[in-house]
């Protein structure tokens, strides 16, 4: 009797062991574009299987960074329609319609780690709060414009406005990436300081314009959807061009 309750905790052990190293796989496009599509950022393991290096990496890193979604594919026919032919790992985000690949064999070195890093830096949402590690995506984006929301996390306008803006962003998809500074942080004080702003002053919206260089300051008052979007409308429309910039407290980056 031992022996046979010992035999089953050993399978159940594996079984478990498995379950857990275990991920979602997609099977065809179909497959593929549902789950590209589920979510605002997903990542998905193109790999030979899971023998390949990479896959325990990628399990490891999912675990770590549960607000991401991720799988693994082995077909190869759906690895072509992502113009891949060669184990890769691939983050699809919805802000910017943008694919971001790390080619396995031309990583330099492979580890939980650098998947962690690689997906948290590329995170990129309909409304991403600025930190050292999300600016290097953002910038990164080939969308350079980007409308910012200045607030303080704690306030009682911030989860609302956090959320007013992130449900209008997809309107603007490839346009603008919207982008929440904490002014409750100490160091994103420079970043308030580029558009004339202290903590005191938010919540405020601005724009930053990465090809020109320009930034500009919705004027004081309501933060609603309405001015927003014409704020965003206005400098599609080449009229912001026009108006003058936003004040610089001090010359730094943003």
């Amino acid at each position: 009797m031992l022996i046979t309750l010992f035999f089953s905790l050993l399978v159940s052990t594996v079984v478990a062991t498995e379950k857990d190293n275990a991920l979602p796989r997609l099977t065809d496009t179909k497959a593929a574009e549902a789950f590209i599509d589920s979510a605002e950022v997903v990542v998905i393991g193109f790999l030979e299987g899971e023998e390949s290096l990479g896959y325990q990496e990628l399990v490891a890193a999912a675990k770590r960074v549960d607000s991401v979604p991720v799988a693994i594919c082995t077909e190869k026919e759906v690895w072509a329609v992502y113009s891949l032919s060669s184990d890769t790992i691939t983050l699809f985000r919805k802000a910017d319609n943008h694919q971001e690949n790390l080619v396995i064999a031309e990583a330099k070195k492979l580890e939980a780690d650098g998947l962690v890093n690689f997906i948290t830096i590329n995170e990129v949402r309909y409304i991403t709060e600025y930190n050292q590690v999300t600016a290097v995506g953002l910038f990164h984006s080939e969308v350079k414009t980007h409308l910012l929301l200045f607030a303080n996390r704690g306030s009682k306008v911030y989860t609302e406005l956090r959320e007013r803006l992130g449900a209008m962003a997809p309107e603007f998809t490839g346009k603008f990436l919207f982008v929440l500074i904490n002014g409750a942080v100490k160091s994103n004080s420079r970043s308030l300081g580029y558009f004339g702003l202290k903590s005191k002053d938010l919540p405020r919206v601005g724009m930053y314009d990465g090809d020109s260089d320009m930034k500009w300051l919705l004027p004081e008052g309501e933060i609603s959807t309405e001015r927003v979007r014409e704020f965003c409308q206005s400098f599609l429309r080449g009229e912001l061009k026009e108006v003058k910039q936003a004040e610089t407290e001090t010359k730094t980056e943003l």
